[in-house]
């Protein structure tokens, strides 16, 4: 049956001639990608719908679709020790929180994924930007522009011309979000706008913690609560509607011993900020520490740092040693 037959918008009927879709088998079999389609994900469902409709011999292909047939669909991190820790990188659909002390390449690791990104999906990528909220600290242009003139060492699976055509710099949106109302609007008004567009297709968040901490007292839990839920329900309604990966970049607080006299925080004991609350609204939970001693690659020299799998539905608890180098974070194969 050709795709001409089917009752759709026309709006979505424009998206599948824009794609080359002609027949009913050809929607139904291709896995198709709203973003790369320029539809919403209900967009996508009506389309399938329609389909299934029309060919009812198909039904399993479409319910395997309709359940989120690209949920294997990953974001690579850019290093293949990393990428095998985490099964291919971040899983596209779901929140994602990196927690960990202040130094422990938190923000450098969500700098590579923004770049990552903007590759294509046969080197790991998504074929679009990324936006990043900045809630504390001032966006590091500096090093992201290193990053970006190292491309060409860390990506060695990608080819150099396919580097140099990559306008790194012109897809990464920044916003500041200097209190709660102004990170409102970016979620519910700016970034949608963008996903829309199709011009970005990952969210970082650096920090969620930072505004949650600082504009709560103590007494405040029960109001800080609602809004945590709120604010993290608005991302999974944007990973979810556009297939978008969402990384939030997290604080840790000091753990204190309840065993002893000390008063002082147990040796490395922290957890990620924000409590159970938070904890219970992320999907993939990822901690990246600071160890001691320094490792060496060339003429560069780096601390020590191992990421964590905390907790995932899909990832074993495991770990690798990384370190944070010129071109940026890599795995330490042991």
């Amino acid at each position: 049956m050709d795709c001409d037959q089917l009752e759709l918008n026309p709006r979505i009927r424009a998206a599948v001639r824009r794609a080359k879709l002609r027949s009913v088998g050809e929607v139904l079999c291709a896995g198709l990608d709203p973003q790369r389609l320029g539809l919403s994900r209900s967009d996508l469902q009506q389309l399938l719908r329609a389909a299934a409709a029309a060919c009812r011999r198909r039904p399993p292909i479409t319910a395997l679709l309709l359940r989120g047939g690209q949920s294997s669909l990953r974001l690579s991190v850019g290093c293949p020790v990393l990428d095998e820790l985490l099964r291919g990188g971040l899983p596209v659909g779901g929140v994602t929180e990196l927690s960990g002390e202040s130094g422990a390449g938190k923000t450098q690791l969500a700098l590579q994924l923004c770049l990552s990104v903007q590759y294509p999906l046969q080197q790991g990528g998504l074929d679009s930007g990324a936006v990043f909220i900045c809630t504390e600290d001032s966006f590091p242009s500096r090093r992201l522009q290193q990053l970006i003139r190292e491309q060409s060492s860390l990506r060695s699976d990608a080819p150099p011309t396919l580097i140099k055509s990559l306008q790194f710099s012109n897809n990464i949106y920044i916003e500041h979000a200097a209190d709660l109302d102004s990170l409102q609007v970016c979620v519910t008004r700016r970034i949608p706008l963008l996903l829309t567009r199709g011009l970005v297709r990952l969210l970082v968040v650096d920090s969620v913690a930072a505004l949650f901490r600082s504009e709560f007292q103590a007494s405040d839990w029960l109001k800080r609560s609602k809004q945590l839920i709120s604010f993290s329900s608005k991302l999974h309604h944007l990973s979810q509607e556009y297939n978008t990966p969402v990384l939030c970049v997290n604080q840790v607080t000091d753990v204190f011993s309840s065993s002893d006299d000390s008063l002082g925080p147990l040796p490395a004991s922290v957890s990620p900020a924000l409590g159970l609350v938070w904890a219970n609204q992320v999907m993939v939970r990822l901690m990246m520490q600071r160890l001691q001693g320094t490792v060496a690659h060339g003429d560069q020299h780096s601390a020590l740092r191992r990421l964590e799998v905390v907790f995932a539905p899909h990832l074993a608890r495991d770990g690798r040693d990384a370190a944070v180098w010129r071109e940026g974070v890599r795995g330490i194969h042991t």
